[in-house]
């Protein structure tokens, strides 16, 4: 009963009636602040920012004109190799000799360019159709070299005009030397055959390779060219290699794709 009149006699005095109510500490007013500004960041850069991203493929180094596969227009027996790996030759000019059942026949280039392979010997025995040679179709030695990459075709659409390329050339230490780089010229946007890429290339293992994961869309890249570098192109280190590169060499690729605004993937 004490103890109850105290509390009655507590609440009917107005003696505590001005001392301020502390309705939070400053502790969470701080962090409170702390998530509100968070919260805007996060807000304003779901609208303005952009998310950079890439798509790394497999690539080869080659002539703008690509190459081709010079094939025997009859059958017979090989009895003379007249060009050599690597030779420069004219339109028309003799590859092959061949002994056939109405006498000899010789195999001419189609276009001018260069020998890259050489698949007949002396003494073979071909058909007609037989590819006897890989031609790089090239008219000047001085032609600049391109890099085909092979993107996968659900990729295709997000690759800008002018995108920025990343290209890691196998021939070339990257820790010492960099990367190779240059800038989307175009993107053929009908997916590659295994055919049709070894018809380009010249080479029919290729074409089985960057097709194992599916049909790709093919990226033409320009090569940034220097005149302070031995291999007559920019590289991410400030010399490059001491060498010149060759055509028909193995790379890869990393293409920089369109910015994507984190907004868009909240979206339905």
């Amino acid at each position: 009963m004490q103890f109850r009149q105290q509390a009655l006699a507590k609440l009917q005095s107005p003696e505590e009636l001005d001392l301020p109510v502390r309705l939070a500490r400053p502790q969470g007013w701080l962090a409170l602040g702390v998530t509100v500004v968070v919260m805007a960041a996060a807000s304003v850069w779901a609208v303005t920012g952009s998310v950079a991203s890439t798509v790394s493929a497999p690539a080869v180094l080659t002539h703008g004109q690509g190459s081709y596969l010079l094939q025997s227009p009859v059958s017979g027996q090989v009895t003379a190799v007249l060009a050599k790996q690597g030779e420069r030759l004219p339109a028309g000019a003799a590859v092959l000799k061949v002994r056939t059942s109405q006498g000899d026949s010789v195999v001419r280039t189609v276009a001018a360019g260069r020998v890259t392979t050489l698949a007949a010997t002396i003494g073979q025995i071909i058909q007609t159709g037989t590819d006897v040679a890989a031609v790089e179709r090239i008219a000047h030695a001085s032609d600049p070299l391109y890099a085909t990459v092979y993107v996968p075709a659900e990729n295709a659409a997000a690759i800008p005009a002018h995108a920025s390329v990343d290209l890691t050339v196998s021939s070339v230490p990257t820790q010492t030397y960099g990367v190779l780089r240059g800038e989307v010229k175009s993107v053929d946007r009908a997916a590659q055959s295994a055919q049709s890429i070894s018809a380009f290339l010249g080479d029919s293992q290729l074409g089985q390779q960057f097709t194992s994961k599916g049909r790709p869309v093919a990226v033409l890249v320009a090569l940034d060219r220097s005149t302070t570098t031995r291999s007559g192109y920019r590289w991410s280190t400030t010399d490059g290699p001491p060498f010149r590169l060759d055509s028909m060499t193995l790379a890869s690729g990393s293409i920089k794709l369109a910015d994507q605004h984190p907004v868009d993937w909240l979206l339905p």
